[in-house]
């Protein structure tokens, strides 16, 4: 992350340990061939009025691409203000 404001003229310099990766705070796309997964989409959906919700499978079961589908079903997007 050094240099990352010099190489970037609009950025300005933040402590590294007060960044976040731009890619952290995006939602991904969803890859083609995706398994639509309605029920669980559902379940997110009436998990909101909860104060938190765990998603906990083993790598490799879809966690960032379902949660990436629900978002961008919610149309709430992302809070930029994380960005530096």
């Amino acid at each position: 992350m050094a240099g990352s404001a010099a190489a970037n003229p609009g950025l300005t310099a933040v402590p590294e340990r007060d960044q976040i990766l731009t890619t952290k705070v995006r939602i991904p796309r969803v890859r083609p061939g995706y398994l639509n997964r309605s029920r669980l989409i559902h379940a997110l959906d009436e998990a909101m009025g909860r104060e938190l919700t765990l998603l906990c499978t083993p790598a490799g079961f879809g966690k960032t691409t379902l949660l990436a589908d629900w978002a961008r079903g919610t149309g709430l997007g992302v809070d930029r203000s994380l960005v530096r």
